[in-house]
C-alpha cells in the first residue's frame, strides 16, 4: 500500500476529535478495526476508506445510540435497520426527557420548600389551609432518641419498592388525635411519607382531604416539639377549636441539609374543627 493511504491512530484521533483510547475501544468491541497493524511495532493504521465508517459511528454516537446497536447497523447496512434503530433511540430520549422533567419539578418543589422554611415566621401559631395530601402512612410507635430514630420506619416504607423514593423534607411523624386530646406528647404513633404528584409507590397510599390546621414552626428538630404541642393545645382551647385528626410534624431543614442545628426548622400542623 502507498504510504499516504494510511494514517496513524493518533492522526485519525486528532482529525475526528476523539481520543486514542476511544479508537482502541472501538477496536476491542469489534466496531472499527485498523486497516493495518505493524507486527513489529504494534502501531495501528487506518485507511481513507474507513473514514466514512468512522463518520457514521460518530454521527450515531452523537444521537446517543449505544455501541452494540451501532455495530449491528454497520454490520447489516440497511435503510430499515437504521430507521428502526433511530426510532428506538427517539423513544428512549422521550422517556429520558420525561424523567428529567419529573426531576426538575422535584428540584423546584424542594427549592421552594427550603426557601419557604428559611423565611418562616417562628414561634407563631396560626390557622392555615392544608391542601389534600397523598401519604404513605405507617402506624408505628417511635420515640425521638437519636438522629437514627426514624431509620427502621423508613426501611419499612421503602420495602419492596421498585423505584427509589426521595425522603428529604418529606418524612414526618404524627401523634394520634386520641393521644393529642390526652396531652400525651412524649412519643409518636405514626410515621408518614408525603408523596408528590409524580411519585410512584408500590403499596397502600392514603389521600387526606383538605382541612384547616393550627400550625407552628420553630427553630430546632423533633426533640423540641413537646413544648410546642403544649402551646398548640392552649391555642385550641382559647379559640374554641377541637382536634380533628393526627398531627403532621416535619423537620423542613434538618441534619440532612445542614450541619448547623441553628438552621433547623420544624413544623407541626394539627387538623382542627370548630367546637
Amino acid at each position: 500500500m502507498a504510504e499516504r493511504e494510511l494514517f496513524q491512530i493518533g492522526e485519525v484521533a486528532k482529525m475526528y476529535h476523539l481520543s486514542v483510547g476511544t479508537l482502541r475501544h472501538y477496536e476491542q468491541v469489534g466496531l472499527l478495526k485498523p486497516e493495518y497493524t505493524d507486527p513489529a511495532t504494534g502501531y495501528r493504521y487506518y485507511s481513507v476508506r474507513q473514514f466514512e465508517q468512522l463518520t457514521n459511528i460518530r454521527y450515531l454516537r452523537a444521537l446517543g445510540l449505544p455501541l452494540d446497536e451501532i455495530a449491528a447497523t454497520l454490520h447489516d447496512r440497511d435503510v430499515d435497520n437504521i430507521a428502526e434503530a433511530l426510532r428506538r433511540q427517539k423513544e428512549l430520549i422521550a422517556r429520558k426527557k420525561q424523567e428529567l422533567e419529573i426531576m426538575e419539578r422535584k428540584i423546584d418543589h424542594r427549592l421552594a420548600q427550603l426557601e419557604d422554611a428559611r423565611r418562616s415566621e417562628l414561634d407563631c401559631i396560626r390557622l392555615v389551609e392544608q391542601p389534600a395530601l397523598r401519604l404513605v402512612l405507617l402506624r408505628d410507635s417511635v420515640k425521638f432518641n437519636s438522629y437514627l430514630w426514624l431509620e427502621r420506619s423508613i426501611r419499612k416504607i421503602e420495602q419492596d419498592q421498585k423505584l427509589p423514593l426521595s425522603y428529604i423534607g418529606k418524612v414526618g411523624v404524627g401523634i394520634s388525635g386520641e393521644n393529642l386530646k390526652s396531652a400525651e406528647f412524649g412519643h409518636y404513633d405514626l410515621v408518614f411519607l408525603v408523596l408528590e404528584e409524580d411519585d410512584v409507590y408500590e403499596g397502600r397510599v392514603e389521600t387526606l382531604p383538605p382541612c384547616r390546621c393550627a400550625a407552628v414552626r420553630f427553630r430546632g428538630d423533633h426533640s423540641r416539639a413537646p413544648q410546642y404541642y403544649e402551646q398548640l393545645a392552649q391555642f385550641l382551647a382559647a379559640n374554641g377549636l377541637q382536634i380533628a385528626g393526627f398531627s403532621r410534624e416535619i423537620t423542613l431543614i434538618d441534619n440532612c441539609i445542614s450541619d448547623d442545628p441553628a438552621q433547623y426548622v420544624t413544623e407541626i400542623r394539627i387538623p382542627v374543627a370548630r367546637g
